[in-house]
């Protein structure tokens, strides 16, 4: 440990439910003291309560549990998980949901060191001591709490979780008197919680006492009806199609003869069978309409699926096939969202209380803030809309940077030597026609252009714009066409010849780049011989022109 370990530190240390934590505690974190223990009153197998259970036993075990005596409760909701297949899927989806969503560390604001604190967190999950946790902490959702001891790691200089094992929620007792502490079982009764060994996860599906916030709380009465509803289905089926026996003795029949024939009908197929005497009569009514009858059992059956479902996800698109328009299954999986929301909430809350504060505690001392942990995922623009909208506005002038989209497309640039798939190859960039040789200007203009765009010729270049008629104007804006296209040519040899041989404009870009110019003369020099030649051409044109008009 630091600076932290010294008396001063450890004095002011509490633990998750408020209390002092002492220098002995904190030697006993590395200790097990919640493992499976028959003569601890925390057995590892504990028979069961479901085969058999009716409405009434079954309401003495949620009294019982009301008031303070939850350990039956907890063993028959566990095996509710087992015995209702629809409940156990559900539940376990809804489980891994949140279970697998990316966990992020927020550092605290104020101070340096608490960047150094949530780096700290950071690397301890990346150990995976969490990830192996998460599916076994949300055990809450359906039972209302959740209990994992936490095996510390200690170190000079770090404290962290080393393993956070999963205990059944019947190794504890919630206190009769608050409804809310929870202890642990022991030879001597109950115990509290040691602090700082453990990571007491609540999750209240609906407000109240903790151990009638969980989910199974409801089912059980649903699993219930539904364990009826199958077995009178499996006694239909069982009946169905068979034909009945009917054995007819006489008068004369002694009881050996009656129980020889009724041994032949009940052995022939299943037991709808019976015996009577000749002389009585028995009428069979047949029903009518076996199929409308099986029908009404599976019906009941799938209702009470979809109440399971919409229990636990918030819906039933998750795990039913429903006929139905695309905005009713939109409105389904923003339900599921929302549950999906408010779990990893919870979630995260109990780790950054319980397990955040802690580990920075024993290696930093304690702090005035600590790193936050969050869990969800990022709020991002849908990928489709994102490419849609660059597409788009793209073309309107939107510049976006490649490396933002290549990290919502979860892709990575290409190095040198990398096989590379895609990528848009530049279009061919046709060669300019000259029509005719490249004009020369007047020897006044030859010595130095800037020197000689006086007054006197921009004066007189627009005086004769002013006063060259329409039809004049004409034969000058074609002209000035074929100029431009003639100012190419007065490039040095160099450039023409690289501009000449070059297939496309990326080919011209490398073979420049190949030459070595000097990239600021070179743009100047270009600009400046392409205004002189312009105004050269135009004054010459007009010149021109005015002479034979």
């Amino acid at each position: 440990m630091t600076s932290m370990a010294m008396a001063d530190d450890v004095s002011r240390l509490v633990d998750q439910f408020g209390r002092p934590f002492s220098r002995a505690e904190i030697a006993n974190l590395r200790e097990e003291i919640s493992p499976p223990n028959a003569g601890q009153g925390r057995a590892p197998f504990n028979g069961h309560l479901a085969f058999g259970i009716d409405p009434s036993r079954l309401g003495a075990v949620l009294r019982a549990a009301d008031n303070g005596s939850s350990r039956e409760w907890m063993i028959l909701a566990e095996e509710v998980e087992e015995l209702f297949p629809h409940y156990l899927s559900v539940l376990s989806k809804r489980r891994r949901q949140v279970s697998q969503l990316p966990v992020t560390v927020l550092a605290a604001m104020g101070e340096d060191a608490y960047d150094q604190h949530a780096q700290f967190v950071r690397d301890w999950i990346t150990t995976g001591v969490l990830a192996r946790a998460m599916f076994d902490i949300t055990d809450a959702i359906g039972k209302g709490f959740s209990v994992s001891e936490i095996l510390w790691q200690t170190e000079p200089g770090r404290v962290r979780p080393a393993e956070i094992a999963y205990r059944p929620p019947h190794f504890f007792e919630l206190s009769w008197e608050d409804g809310a502490t929870v202890r642990l079982r022991t030879q001597a009764g109950f115990a509290d919680l040691a602090p700082h060994k453990f990571l007491l996860h609540t999750h209240r599906s609906k407000s109240g006492l903790v151990v009638r916030s969980g989910l199974t709380r409801s089912v059980v009465w649903l699993w219930m009806w539904s364990s009826f509803t199958l077995k009178d289905w499996a006694v239909f089926v069982q009946g169905y199609g068979l034909p009945i026996r009917l054995g007819r003795y006489g008068p004369e029949a002694s009881y050996a003869d009656k129980r020889t024939l009724w041994r032949a009908v009940s052995s022939i197929a299943g037991d709808v069978a019976a015996i009577i005497p000749k002389s009585m009569e028995l009428e069979i009514v047949k029903d009518t309409d076996r199929a409308a009858g099986s029908e009404l059992y599976l019906k009941r059956a799938n209702w009470l699926n979809h109440e399971v479902s919409k229990l636990v996800l918030g819906s039933t698109a998750g795990t039913d096939a429903i006929n139905g328009s695309h905005a009713v299954g939109q409105e389904h999986r923003e339900a599921e969202n929302d549950v999906e929301l408010f779990d990893a909430g919870m979630l995260g809350n109990s780790i950054t209380r319980q397990l955040v504060h802690t580990m920075i505690g024993f290696t930093f001392g304690p702090q005035r803030e600590y790193p936050v942990v969050t869990i969800g995922r990022p709020n991002r623009v849908p990928l489709p809309d994102v490419i849609t909208a660059i597409a788009d506005l793209g073309g309107m002038g939107l510049r976006v940077k490649a490396s933002e989209v290549l990290e919502l497309l979860q892709l990575s640039m290409p190095e040198d030597g990398d096989a590379t798939i895609g990528g848009i190859l530049p279009a061919e960039v046709p060669k300019p026609h000259i029509p005719h040789p490249v004009r020369v200007p007047p020897k006044e203009l030859q010595s130095d252009g800037r020197d000689a765009l006086d007054r006197r010729w921009l004066g007189n270049l627009i005086s004769r714009h002013a006063e060259a008629p329409p039809e004049v104007v004409e034969q000058l804006t074609l002209r000035l066409a074929e100029d431009a296209a003639a100012a190419m040519a007065g490039l040095t040899d160099r450039i023409r010849a690289e501009f000449d041989a070059a297939h496309s404009m990326q080919d011209l870009v490398h073979r420049l780049d190949a030459l070595a110019l000097p990239a600021a003369e070179f743009a100047e020099a270009m600009a400046r011989g392409m205004a002189l030649a312009e105004l050269v051409g135009q004054a010459s044109l007009i010149e021109d022109l005015r002479t034979r008009h």
